[in-house]
């Protein structure tokens, strides 16, 4: 079997034991304190590594820009997207959308499949592209998920001076901020991976391993999916899919790309699942709120989770599918047709229950005149 497909199955299945593991382990306290022990531990090793390693590439550095743009139109989109579907932007589902769906993780979703189909060098593209990622979804989500939750907040019990202190001790002690300030710091002053300690770079490395099984199985002890909920969001990602597919096709043709392993690169990258990190950041200010007895929630966590869970073996079919496909999809055309079946299918969803929605109000305005056409005879 092949290499990238065998990982992907194998982080399925860690879904799937999660899945299995809900008679087991409560969705309470235990499931809570595997949370966090991700967001305190194996997340912030996780992100001290990847820092650390980064080196940066000057002929590499447009890459970044590139995906930075790519996350802030998806960001833009996703209101338009979640209209479609019938979820309130404002709501609380639709808050967790909106940090969600411009997240990407390539680490776990198309990684494996780039350095598989076509190599090292550009594994080494969608690496450098991924520092606008990581930007985005580990700074500028963050601080949209703290002004989402002091808006939400009441403003006469929380003064602008309370929320800016606030604001400062959330910044400041979360454990995921303070190892990003450390490396930060060492990055700059050219202190790399390498040099530092071994045992403490070999203990770092062995808890940012546990990181991905770990978020994996609490997916899949954590979600919950309703009927109703999965075909939403079945729609949304699709929806999703499709508009990036037809971003991409825009890019090519007025960029003028030809080289055929780039666009399957930027095809692959941008089809990424949504990010963990973004969760972290709803974790975490759904964490606060229970500690100010909070009444109306930012975030549905629950909501948040089943985006994870479904998003990513639809981003994993798609990249396999395309990457495997060969040359076909460095067309411009192709690109554009399968973007307009993804957004079609996406569509089908939220059509059907709009036909459905005003064939009950016929029927009850139906059924109201049959009435009153009863009344009136009678009165007769």
């Amino acid at each position: 079997m092949d290499g990238a497909l065998e990982k992907s199955i194998s982080f399925l299945l860690f879904i799937f034991i999660g899945f299995l593991l809900k008679k087991k382990i409560s969705v309470g306290d235990e499931t809570n304190g595997i949370k966090s022990l991700i967001l305190t531990i194996a997340l912030p090793a996780t992100i001290f590594i990847a820092l650390l390693k980064v080196k940066i590439d000057g002929n590499l550095i447009l890459f970044p820009v590139l995906a930075l743009g790519l996350n802030s139109i998806l960001f833009a989109i996703t209101p338009i997207l979640l209209s479609l579907i019938g979820i309130p932007m404002n709501s609380d589902k639709g808050r967790s959308a909106r940090l969600l769906i411009p997240s990407l993780a390539p680490g776990l979703s198309c990684f494996p499949f780039i350095l598989e189909f076509l190599g090292d060098g550009s594994l080494a593209k969608a690496a450098m592209a991924d520092l606008g990622n990581k930007f985005f979804v580990l700074f500028l989500l963050y601080l949209v998920a703290l002004k989402w939750h002091y808006k939400n907040a009441d403003f006469e019990a929380n003064s602008l001076k309370t929320k800016l202190k606030s604001l400062a001790k959330t910044l400041v002690y979360e454990p995921v901020n303070l190892f990003i300030i450390v490396a930060l710091i060492l990055v700059s002053f050219g202190i790399t991976l390498d040099k530092i300690p071994n045992f403490l770079s070999s203990t770092l490395t062995r808890l940012s391993y546990i990181m991905t099984p770990l978020v994996l199985l609490f997916i899949g002890l954590a979600v919950k999916f309703k009927k109703q909920q999965f075909f939403q969001l079945f729609s949304l990602l699709l929806l999703r899919a499709g508009f990036t597919l037809l971003l991409i096709a825009g890019i090519v043709f007025f960029a003028d790309i030809s080289i055929k392993k780039d666009i399957l690169v930027m095809i692959a990258f941008s089809l990424s699942s949504a990010s963990f990190w973004p969760f972290a950041h709803i974790s975490a200010v759904n964490f606060k709120e229970q500690k100010e007895n909070t009444k109306d929630k930012t975030f549905d966590t629950n909501f948040a989770l089943s985006i994870l869970a479904l998003s990513l073996p639809i981003s994993v079919i798609l990249i396999l599918g395309i990457l495997t496909a060969g040359n076909t999809f460095t067309s411009i055309h192709n690109i554009l047709i399968l973007g307009g079946c993804l957004s079609a299918i996406g569509l089908f969803y939220p059509i059907i229950i709009k036909v459905k929605s005003n064939f009950s109000i016929s029927k009850n305005d139906v059924n109201t005149s049959k009435k009153k056409s009863v009344e009136f005879l009678t009165d007769k």
